[in-house]
């Protein structure tokens, strides 16, 4: 018998600092098992030579083939058989489970979708076989048709030419429009630019380009200067592109140069952009090699082929019977089982999270000693089975009940104790109106202090069932009505045609409404937290036809007023959609939200955002992910739209890919997100290795963080950090040239140990140093931070990006700088470091006799500055001066309107250049941190005594005597608050498109109320003004307080 595994089969064996041998267990195909004691690091090619040489002195040594014969076997921690391909990995990259290793023979032709599926295991996380576990007819289908979308764009980049494989590799970063933006216009000398150009790596020039000139018109300038200075033969110009230097990104095509954004940014900042030729036949692309699986094509049926309606059915519009459903029991129920428990089931039906009709509730049960509630009651709801909308929900609560007696009223009241929720389709996703039984796995509620009936039932929530297996369990049946055949939704033609026949309003009613049009389109421009009055709402509904011709940016307003209950106009919405002009991309936004459930509204909005551009998809890229969670099945517009996308732009697979599996821990998405990279892996095929490549990285990067947390002296912990990454296995996995996940057009080449270090913080950040792939670029630097959830400073860095598009398209750059964050697994994100940047803090502390009296120094800061301007130049020290007073103002607005809290010397930085900006976003929204019971921020935004001194130059004035510079910057303030609120609807919208990715400071509709309150949304724009202007004021008088704080934090922070 062989013995069992000596190697410790703990879960969290590989995740511990590495020791010097590990046990393996090694069972070879002649029956013996070899016991080997191997390093830690030791590649399998040692541990094969290292077997067969000691296999020798075993039994049946001459059964064995050659050892090239063989591969290796093993359980990898999904607990899924995986083969080993690449010998020269290392045992601590593999891990295999509890060091057990089989050596079987090496397959002559393995399929290639084996393959294929192994490494989508890897990526994913999770076996490709728990989807077929599932037996679950959704996820099939779905799976059927992602893979056949997928082949289809497989097979179609695979016969496209060089130029659309580098565009689809290293797309390109385009301005919408060709113009040159008012912003940079001031950088530009009579419309031209100095660019140095890189020829072949033989010279470079530095030319005064027009900012018109294209790129291939530019390399055919640049190649007959060459061939004219050195007697070289001609080259034709359509053989080369432009590279930026540095980084994998490319300026090519019919665009002006002035249109590449990579040339903006560089202006922006009085930089002078570094481009190179280089040749098309040597570009690196991916796709130039074979595309590892292509399968064979396949018939796939129509999507609107139901095998339902082949046969006999019935139309839910001819079910005159109000809708019933029989509540049966529930067990498992986290209750005291040691007293009496009541308990009482409440049901309810939603459309978008408003309901449909009363809410239902069962009588009281008492938990039996087995923990099951058993009621065995039919709840029949007001509202008629003909008038349930195609994306009604039925939403179940359950909660326990107590008599308390009332000291105050002097009676018996009785509040709630929320125990569970689950949430269901009315109609499944083949449109099949439910008639069955169904064990509906419940959630738990999120503790908070809220009590009531109204708050039993989570009809935002998911309807996917809980997969955590001691959850509790509803049992519920659903009626029949007394149907023999399939009871199925009207197909989209009959509903079209039901709508054509409804009665329009009559005359009298018609004149009003023309009448009263000012004023409900007043009503309808108002935010969309705004409550309307049911008569409003039935007059705006009743002006659509108005409203379509006039204000059709109005629509998400109006579908609010749409009683989704009421089958006239509920029918009435596809058609009216089908006539009405496609909204801008802010207004499409707000249709993918949660309060549009409707599928024909959703799909409206995908077919809005078709013509978005690349940059811009990016843009609002992390909301669009979001908004999957509320799609009501798995099929939608929404994952085709955002996956077709994905498949000709593989920056946007990269984003996609990342914000998709930085939630798979998420149990209510996890099925729905993986499914979704699946279908991505399949169709990107090429992408597959660099997402590998990434991985493993990352995995070796949180085993050396997890080393370096164990030492709690941070000498120690640099020391610890320098020593893992010198050590072979680190090496070799962080020196094969990978793609950075932060910036795929950052390409890493090796780890740099002497320039990483260790920052002095709770979660111990590492500050990585990589050499750049690309010889002529400056070194990589990332901040990797484990412990911390990085999603909100992810999605405000995203908020300040499009609050800088807003004004950058108003003509103002506020000079904003929305550093690169990104978030890439559960409490794992990475950071990009700003170079040349200090913190205010330190540079306060510089020129401070001891550390509290750091900021009463108000002249620090322009002292700073003046040291690092260009030889005291006047001009720099002015420009320098005009940098910090403009992004002093973009950030003191943005903060204020976002709410962002915890601000203090410490998160706030400036570059020697005078760009001020903000680090940190842990807090937003007002969630103001306190000290003692107090709130430590008592002002609306950071506007500091130094702050102060340095816009004005360092002259005094206060009041209405304040210098020309400040009145400048508090006009600059006014003007970026006044951009904000023009466009306070896409901002309300995309932080409400947030609230389902639970984040506790965004976890309901209340928390958007800031947001309102900040941008005045209520108030006309002149009162608007007045109430910022107050708030600016409040900020200037206590400026001290401020600066009182940040004493009393640097106190702390060396205490």
């Amino acid at each position: 018998m062989v013995p069992a595994p000596s190697c410790p089969n703990t879960w969290d064996y590989w995740m511990s600092p590495q020791s010097d041998c590990v046990e393996l267990t090694c069972l070879l195909p002649n029956s013996m098992y070899i016991p080997l004691r191997k390093s830690w690091d030791a590649t399998f090619e040692d541990v094969k030579e290292d077997l067969w040489d000691r296999a020798v002195n075993y039994p049946l040594f001459g059964m064995l083939l050659e050892m090239n014969k063989y591969i290796f076997q093993f359980v990898n921690s999904l607990a899924v058989t995986e083969e080993l391909d690449d010998e020269r990995k290392r045992i601590c990259d593999i891990k295999p489970v509890c060091g057990v290793l089989i050596i079987v023979k090496r397959s002559d032709g393995r399929p290639a979708e084996d393959c294929l599926n192994r490494d989508i295991t890897h990526l994913i996380g999770k076996s490709l076989k728990v989807f077929d576990s599932l037996k679950n007819s959704e996820v099939n289908d779905y799976r059927m048709r992602m893979r056949y979308l997928a082949e289809e764009s497989l097979l179609k980049r695979t016969h496209s030419t060089t130029l659309e494989r580098l565009r689809y590799q290293c797309p390109l970063r385009l301005a919408d429009q060709p113009e040159i933006p008012t912003t940079l216009k001031s950088h530009l000398n009579d419309q031209r630019f100095i660019l140095v150009t890189k020829v072949m790596e033989i010279t470079s020039y530095s030319s005064n380009v027009p900012a018109t000139l294209t790129p291939q018109q530019h390399i055919e300038i640049v190649l007959r200067k060459l061939n004219n200075s050195m007697n070289l033969r001609s080259e034709h110009p359509h053989n080369y592109v432009l590279k930026v230097c540095g980084r994998e990104e490319y300026l090519f095509g019919d665009y002006p140069l002035i249109q590449f954004l990579y040339i903006q940014e560089m202006l922006a900042v009085d930089g002078v952009p570094q481009v190179m030729t280089v040749s098309i036949d040597k570009l690196r692309l991916s796709l130039d090699r074979e595309i590892p699986y292509m399968p064979e094509r396949r018939r796939l049926t129509s999507e609107h082929s139901n095998t339902m309606r082949r046969k006999k059915n019935e139309s839910s519009w001819n079910i005159q019977k109000n809708y019933t459903c029989r509540v049966q029991s529930a067990c498992g129920l986290n209750v005291d089982p040691s007293r009496v428990v009541e308990v009482v089931c409440l049901g309810g039906i939603f459309h978008g999270g408003k309901p449909l009709c009363e809410v239902q509730k069962t009588k009281v049960a008492v938990i039996s000693k087995e923990g099951v509630a058993t009621w065995d009651e039919e709840l029949t709801f007001p509202i008629k089975v003909h008038n349930l909308p195609r994306m009604a929900r039925l939403c179940f609560g359950i909660y326990e009940l107590s008599k308390i007696k009332s000291k105050w009223r002097g009676k018996d009241k009785e509040p709630v104790n929320r125990l569970t929720w689950a949430n269901t389709m009315v109609f499944d996703y083949k449109e099949q109106l439910r008639t069955d039984g169904v064990r509906l796995a419940m959630w738990t509620h999120v503790a908070d202090d809220t009590q009531g009936d109204d708050m039993v039932l989570h009809p935002l929530g998911t309807v996917v069932a809980n997969p955590t297996p001691d959850s509790a369990v509803l049992q519920v049946m659903f009626s029949n009505y007394d149907c023999q055949y399939p009871i199925l939704f009207p197909k989209q033609e009959t509903v079209m045609a039901y709508s054509d026949h409804i009665e329009s309003v009559s005359p009298d009613l018609m004149d009003r409404l023309c009448r009263d049009f000012e004023r409900l389109r007043i009503i309808a421009e108002k935010d969309p937290m705004y409550e309307m009055h049911e008569q409003e709402k039935k007059d705006i509904w009743a002006s659509r036809e108005r409203f379509r011709v006039e204000t059709p940016e109005l629509l998400p307003k109006l579908l609010s007023c749409v009683e989704w209950g009421e089958r006239t106009q509920a029918s009435s919405v596809p058609r009216m959609l089908d006539e009405w002009p496609l909204l801008r991309v802010e207004s499409a936004l707000e249709l993918l939200d949660y309060a549009y459930a409707d599928a024909a509204v959703r799909s409206f909005a995908v077919k809005c955002l078709e013509k978005i551009s690349d940059n811009d998809l990016m843009l609002y890229l992390l909301q669009l992910v979001q908004a999957l969670k509320h799609e009501s099945y798995l099929m939608c517009d929404l994952s085709v739209f955002l996956l077709q996308r994905a498949f000709k732009n593989m920056t946007i697979g990269h984003y996609l890919f990342w914000h998709l599996r930085s939630e798979m821990h998420v149990p209510s998405v996890s099925v729905r997100f993986r499914l979704m990279l699946e279908a991505y892996c399949r169709g990107s095929q090429e992408h597959i290795k660099i997402l590998k490549q990434q991985i493993t990285c990352l995995e070796k990067l949180k085993w050396v963080n997890q080393c370096v947390k164990e030492k709690k002296e941070i000498s120690k912990a640099r020391i610890a950090l320098h020593q893992h990454l010198q050590e072979k296995h680190c090496v070799d996995a962080l020196c094969e040239g990978f793609v950075s996940p932060l910036n795929p057009s950052f390409k890493c080449k090796r780890i740099k140990p002497e320039g990483c270090r260790v920052m002095d913080s709770k979660m111990r950040p590492l500050i990585l140093n990589f050499e750049n792939f690309d010889p002529t670029g400056n070194d990589i630097r990332i901040i990797l931070k484990i412990g911390d959830d990085l999603r909100q400073d992810m999605f405000t860095l995203q908020m300040l990006r499009i609050m800088d598009r807003l004004w950058k398209n108003h003509g103002y750059d506020f000079r904003l700088n929305a550093y690169n964050c990104i978030s890439i697994e559960y409490s794992v994100g990475m950071i990009e470091v700003v170079e040349d940047a200090e913190t205010v803090a330190n540079i306060q502390k510089q020129n401070a006799p001891f550390n509290a009296a750091s900021t009463i120094n108000k002249a620090a800061l322009l002292q700073w500055l003046r040291k690092y301007t260009d030889n005291n130049n006047e001009n720099a020290f002015n420009k320098a001066i005009d940098e910090f007073t403009m992004s002093c103002a973009g950030y003191c607005v943005a903060t204020y309107v976002l709410g962002i809290a915890d601000r203090h010397p410490d998160n706030i930085m400036v570059k020697k250049s005078g760009q001020l900006f903000h680090i940190d976003f842990g807090h937003f929204l007002g969630h103001f941190k306190q000290k003692y019971g107090f709130k430590r921020e008592r002002v609306p935004f950071v506007l500091t005594h130094d702050f102060i001194y340095v816009i004005n130059k360092g002259q005094k004035g206060s009041g209405d005597n304040n210098a020309i510079d400040f009145k400048i910057f508090k006009e600059h303030c006014e003007t970026a608050f006044k951009i904000l609120r023009k466009h306070g609807h896409l901002i309300l919208s995309l932080f409400s498109m947030m609230i389902s990715t639970g984040l506790p400071e965004l976890s309901s509709e209340k928390d958007l109320q800031y947001l309102r309150d900040t941008l005045v949304m209520d108030r006309s724009e002149e009162k608007a003004m007045e109430h910022f202007r107050e708030k600016f004021s409040d900020a200037l008088k206590n400026s001290w307080k401020t600066s009182f704080n940040w004493v009393f934090h640097n106190c702390d922070k060396n205490n």
